[in-house]
């Protein structure tokens, strides 16, 4: 695999400098084929190009400079749009490979026969020879020169036993290989630490690990201060997300683990879907975070240095690859 310079990150139009990343999303979802997850959920179908550039054009004018897609090959990632939408607004994307939850393929797809060394040498080879743009029902055959920069893991509410654990071991082994760090769904916040732990026996240092989707659920904060006493990076988007607390809540949640020492390790974003893009006629927006929240986590007394820990140097630092740092 060839070597990129030191702290730099890859984004799907080649690689850039870390201290050039700016505000930053970690966290979202701008192109959904449809397919499975659209059948489980319409608003998991983001199709239209230029829908999804006027969303990033809005938040481009909110100050927004680079954002994580964590849409995985053979899941309805349209990587060649994100190229091109990358193009004509100068954000900077960060696409993922890697794998979704299991309810989001058939159940004839490919990622549910493979084994550890196919799956691994499969995510690899996307580092090493760009993405597939294919791969949604029979194994991926077509490539662009296009880089991922990140590897994605999502485990279910049983957590990474049974059928995910061979998935997370294929993640482990690219991750190894590559030195990219790994972007890693929880459901509900559940199975952070099995998940750090799995990784963590395999190797894999914390400073490549992103867990996400922990302030699902902020009742417990014992439960987050284990995870953080990891040293692994904290992704928190439930922003705008009504049905599992009010953004007050997420603020003061967010105002207890800065208060703990752990704001560096935090970052954020939208987890974005059609129901939350305004340019699908959806509410919030890909301007929200810059326009409402932040203005909220100042109101309970965060400073705009610590604020920019969350948008731009910690995501400047996560991101990295782990071959590469300095």
């Amino acid at each position: 695999m060839h070597k990129m310079p030191a702290n730099c990150i890859m984004t799907v139009n080649g690689p850039i400098s870390n201290s050039d990343l700016g505000f930053c999303h970690s966290h979202e979802h701008l192109f959904l084929a449809e397919g499975q997850s659209a059948k489980l959920n319409p608003a998991l179908k983001l199709d239209n190009f230029d829908k999804t550039v006027a969303e990033l054009r809005l938040f481009k004018k909110s100050g927004g400079a680079s954002i994580i897609d964590a849409q995985p090959v053979g899941c309805g990632r349209i990587a060649q749009y994100l190229v091109q939408a990358s193009v004509n607004t100068g954000i900077n994307i960060i696409a993922s490979t890697g794998f979704h939850k299991l309810i989001f393929y058939p159940a004839d797809h490919w990622i549910h026969s493979m084994n550890e060394s196919e799956l691994a040498r499969l995510f690899i080879s996307e580092f090493e020879d760009g993405m597939y743009i294919d791969g949604d029902s029979n194994l991926p055959t077509r490539r662009i020169a296009a880089k991922p920069g990140v590897i994605k893991t999502a485990s279910d509410i049983d957590g990474i036993n049974g059928k995910y654990h061979r998935l997370f071991e294929a993640a482990a082994e690219a991750c190894k290989e590559t030195g990219a760090p790994i972007l890693s769904h929880t459901e509900m916040g559940k199975a952070a630490l099995e998940q750090i732990q799995l990784f963590t026996d395999y190797g894999i240092s914390v400073d490549s690990l992103i867990i996400c989707h922990l302030d699902r659920k902020i009742d417990d904060i014992n439960y987050h201060l284990q995870v953080a006493e990891t040293g692994v990076y904290m992704e928190f988007d439930t922003i705008g997300r009504l049905k599992y607390h009010s953004d007050e809540a997420e603020a003061k949640f967010i105002v207890k683990m800065v208060e703990r020492g752990y704001e560096d390790r935090i970052l954020i974003g939208l987890d974005t879907t059609r129901e939350r893009m305004k340019s699908y006629g959806g509410s919030l927006g890909l301007d929200y975070i810059s326009s409402s929240f932040i203005p909220l986590l100042k109101k309970f007394g965060l400073s705009d240095e610590i604020i920019k820990k969350f948008t731009v140097y910690n995501p400047a630092r996560a991101f990295i690859s782990n071959k590469n740092k300095i």
